[in-house]
């Protein structure tokens, strides 16, 4: 051996002794040839016994198989990953490695550097959960250096200061502290620093230049040489602290400046205080008033009585009452009186507050004489200025049912009738504003429910100043009128014999139908309807016995539509249903309109009774479908009858589209429900499997997605079959074959090591889930396969679970304890209430591709996300994004914290065979 391999051999035993990173080597099998004492203390092993081991041994994150691939694949590479090692004693350390692979005079070995990472995740750990509760508080925060820069702050502090969090980490204290002297702030720095907190009222100045008040808790963290605060706005709490001192000095200037009379007396009546307006009203100067007594100005009772009635109100906590008062000139003036008694160190006063109503009293004296004209009038109201109903007279009861008790102190809406919208109150307000009145045909509502029209006129009563003061109301009953226009009406746009609309009022409402179909985008259709044989019944039975049977098939028809559509009859034998509101897809109004002309069909195939004969006819229907756009309603009718005449042609009794290619979508539709009852029984569906991973791309397990192999279309995908199938409740066999499909997949998994622990995602149908028994379902399936219930995932969606949600927590709870795993698929595409998901008793949430997709150039997004994220944290649940297609989206959610995946990334869905190939 030459001196310089001794040389290189003892550098190479002194860096093995003294790293402090566990190094060791392994030959190609992950056999451990040599370590050092830094690696024996990591694993707790001596050296002699560690000599034994072999990489899987100590790792505990992949299996034996899965090492033999990473060592391969580390052949003449370096590469740098985390893993899991497992102590002699059983317990796991999180550790770093670094290891290179390198060929040897033709032997492969292993160069490997372990680090001890176990505290760096701790604190990366605290540190996830320290900015979760700072971002998460109400409360502004922010942490500043010993130089007083701003080195952390949340979003509850930038909303207070109108900054944003990137603008207040380039800013100082002193830019927000509204103080100018700086010597009181350094002192309080300094106070800080040696007793380590302090809690004070400063003022922040707002971005805008505004001041808010603020309340600081701050603590010193010496270690770390920074100071951090909690920031509470107390701008309103000052400001209540300021509108009481104001109160005080209102409450002092009460006295001086009140309109009303307000005094004070002892127990024996004397005057202790009086106000001006007191002094004025009973014509005294402030000294004159001083001497007086209860009795001076009181010119109601007797002293006698005056003292009974005195020893009573100082009890009380608050009287009202009206009285006289006598003038220092002796004359006399109507008063209402307000007293409180209350005590006072010890003594008992009687504040008051006196009110000149002696023009109130010769008010009401002449509303006393104007009671007999008043009553004379027709139907009358009076209401002040608010609308307050103050009088009614005899007329306006016995039109309305109300006694004047009922409405006096009530407001003219308790007549409404519902018929009117706030348009039209507006307008007729705005008519009385202008010009001081108004009249016109209104609809109101009587005591008994009855709503009735009338002819009303109100007249706005105005007082000296031109400010109204009162209105008045009178109204004449026009039911009769009224009843007579309604019968013209009636004549002019129903038809007489069936009272259906006639053509004239199809086609009007055929016009607003197709205004608001196309502001809406919801179809309609119109269905022209014509009896057959109807002639031959004509000529057999005779006219009396053909109005008959038309007289019930407009009560039939009537009973087949919806309300909101229309019936109608053209003459003779011609009926015509209009349909609104139907889908947007034109696909499927076709189908909603096509299932209610069978229907119509199958009523019109009933007998009917015309006196003693019974007669059986049948109809033929054609339909056209309306958008709004560019549609006229004639054009509308005539293909309708275009149609019905294609349908006579096609034998009669049966319904014909005037649009031949919806004809044929309705033929395809058809044929496509009649392969899907067939489906099931020729064994025509397959499940692929698409994988979902971790973030170093190890498969955690799948979810079982369905696709049909038809024989002559190929292989259909989900969404050209699965809404035919709810519709039609063919989802429930096919939902059950999914079931048992997947719990049989997780039992053959079962047995190889590669996939035991591997958990199968499935989809529910909103149908499926609301079955009585669907738990029940769900048990049978988990013990008839003999499968671990945890690994069987179900995926619901947020609309499904919101229909009934007691409902829904029960079945949940039920399939919770059997320990099946619930899964929220796409979450955040719907409308789901925070306050029922706390409640339902989820495993894990989906974050929608949706939201993926544009992850890294949609800041929208990337907030939705991370919103998500700490949420789902916050609520204990597991989380997986779907629809991970690139890197970058991957390290953004890895970055955030969500480490489980579904994508193209990591694999398109595959049937069972090819899933289990890339397992490999």
């Amino acid at each position: 051996m030459t001196t310089e391999t001794k040389a290189q051999l003892r550098f190479y035993q002194m860096l093995m002794k003294n790293a402090l990173d566990g190094i060791h080597v392994m030959d190609a099998q992950g056999n451990l040839i040599e370590a050092n004492d830094s690696f024996c203390e990591m694993l707790g092993y001596t050296r002699a016994e560690v000599g034994s081991l072999n990489i899987a041994d100590w790792n505990a994150q992949w299996s034996k198989a899965e090492l033999q691939a990473r060592l391969r694949a580390v052949v003449g590479k370096s590469a740098r990953f985390e893993t899991v090692h497992r102590r002699k004693d059983g317990g796991l350390i999180d550790v770093e490695i670094s290891s290179t692979g390198i060929d040897i005079e033709g032997k492969i070995y292993f160069f490997a550097s372990s680090r001890d990472i176990g505290e760096r995740k701790k604190y990366e750990a605290l540190m996830r959960r320290h900015t979760l509760v700072i971002n998460n508080s109400h409360e502004g925060f922010w942490g500043v250096d010993q130089q007083g820069k701003l080195v952390e702050v949340n979003q509850a502090y930038a909303d207070m200061t109108g900054y944003s969090v990137e603008e207040l980490l380039r800013m100082h204290v002193a830019d927000l502290e509204a103080i100018d002297d700086m010597q009181a702030m350094q002192a309080r720095v300094k106070r800080i620093i040696e007793q380590g907190h302090e809690l004070f009222e400063t003022r922040h100045r707002h971005k805008d230049g505004h001041l808010v008040d603020v309340e600081i808790s701050v603590s010193y963290v010496a270690e770390l040489q920074q100071f951090f605060a909690f920031a509470r706005d107390i701008t309103e709490r000052k400001r209540i602290e300021h509108d009481r001192n104001a109160l005080a000095l209102r409450q002092q200037a009460l006295m001086s400046s009140a309109l009303e009379g307000i005094h004070i007396m002892d127990i024996l009546g004397n005057l202790v205080e009086a106000n001006d307006t007191f002094c004025h009203m009973l014509g005294y100067s402030r000294e004159e008033i001083g001497t007086l007594n209860v009795a001076d100005w009181d010119a109601q009772w007797s002293l006698e009585e005056l003292m009974g009635r005195f020893r009573v109100l100082i009890q009380l906590n608050g009287a009202r009452f009206e009285t006289r008062h006598r003038r220092r000139d002796g004359s006399l003036i109507d008063v209402e009186v307000s007293t409180t008694g209350v005590e006072i160190d010890g003594q008992q006063y009687l504040f008051a507050s006196s009110h000149d109503i002696t023009h109130r009293k010769q008010a009401e004296t002449d509303l006393r004489i104007a009671a007999t004209a008043f009553e004379s009038q027709e139907s009358l109201i009076i209401t002040d200025a608010n609308g307050v109903i103050l009088r009614v007279n005899q007329a306006f009861t016995e039109s309305t049912g109300y006694a004047a008790g009922e409405v006096v102190g009530q407001t003219p809406r308790l007549l409404k009738s519902g018929r009117h919208d706030a348009d039209f109150y507006r307008e007729m307000w705005a008519a009385i504003t202008d010009t001081g009145t108004w009249q016109g045909e209104i609809w109101d509502r009587r005591k008994n429910g009855e709503v009735y029209p009338k002819w009303l006129t109100i007249t706005a009563v105005k007082g000296e100043d031109g400010a109204v003061t009162h209105y008045v109301g009178s109204h004449t009953d026009i039911t009769e009128r009224k009843a007579a226009e309604e019968k013209i009406q009636q004549l002019a746009f129903h038809d007489p014999l069936t009272r259906l609309p006639n053509r004239q009022l199809l086609l009007d409402r055929l016009g607003q139908a197709l205004a608001s179909s196309a502001r809406s985008g919801r179809q309609g259709a119109l269905l022209f309807i014509d009896l057959d044989n109807f002639k031959t019944l004509n000529d057999t039975l005779g006219h009396v016995m053909g109005d008959l049977l038309l007289q019930q098939v407009a009560g039939h028809l009537t009973a087949c539509v919806r309300e909101g559509d229309t019936v109608a009859r053209l003459g003779g034998d011609e009926f015509v249903v209009m349909l609104e509101n139907l889908s947007e897809q034109p696909i499927e109004a076709v189908g909603q309109a096509g299932a209610i002309g069978e229907k119509i069909l199958a009523v019109l195939n009933q007998p009917y009774q015309l006196g003693s004969n019974v007669f059986r006819s049948s109809g033929s229907i054609g339909a056209t479908v309306f958008s709004g756009e560019s549609q006229e309603a004639e054009e509308l009718l005539k293909q309708a009858d275009i149609a019905m005449y294609q349908a006579k042609k096609a034998g009669r009794n049966t319904l014909r589209f005037f649009d031949h290619r919806m004809q044929e979508l309705i033929n395809t539709r058809a044929v496509l429900e009649g392969e899907l009852h067939r489906a099931l029984d020729n064994r025509q569906f397959q499940l692929y499997y698409q994988v979902q991973a971790d973030s170093a791309g190890h498969p955690l397990g799948a979810e079982a997605l369905i696709r049909w192999m038809h024989p002559e279309r190929g292989m259909m995908h989900p969404a050209q079959f699965i809404s035919l199938a709810e519709e039609t409740s063919l989802i429930l066999p096919i939902g059950k074959w999914v079931l048992e499909t997947a719990c049989a997949q997780l039992k053959a998994w079962a047995h190889d090591e590669r996939t035991r622990n591997l958990a199968l995602a499935v989809n529910i149908s909103a149908l499926q889930f609301h079955q009585a028994d669907f738990a029940t379902e769900v048990q049978a399936a988990v013990r008839r396969h003999s499968i671990n219930p945890a690994l069987l995932k179900l995926e619901l969606t947020e609309s499904m679970l919101l229909e009934d949600i007691e409902e829904t927590l029960g079945t949940m709870n039920a399939l919770n304890a059997i320990g099946v795993r619930l899964s929220l698929d796409d979450f955040g595409t719907g409308y789901s209430s925070l306050q029922y998901l706390k409640r339902l008793p989820l495993s894990q949430l989906k974050i929608d591709q949706s939201f993926v997709r544009d992850i890294t150039v949609d800041a929208n997004d990337a907030a939705i996300v991370q919103t998500i994220i700490a949420m789902t944290e916050a609520l204990g649940l597991d989380l997986i994004a779907e629809g991970v297609e690139v890197e970058a989206q991957r390290e953004f959610l890895a970055a955030h914290g969500c480490h489980a995946f579904q994508g193209y990334l990591f694999g398109k869905p595959v049937p069972i065979e090819q899933f289990e190939l890339l397992l490999a």
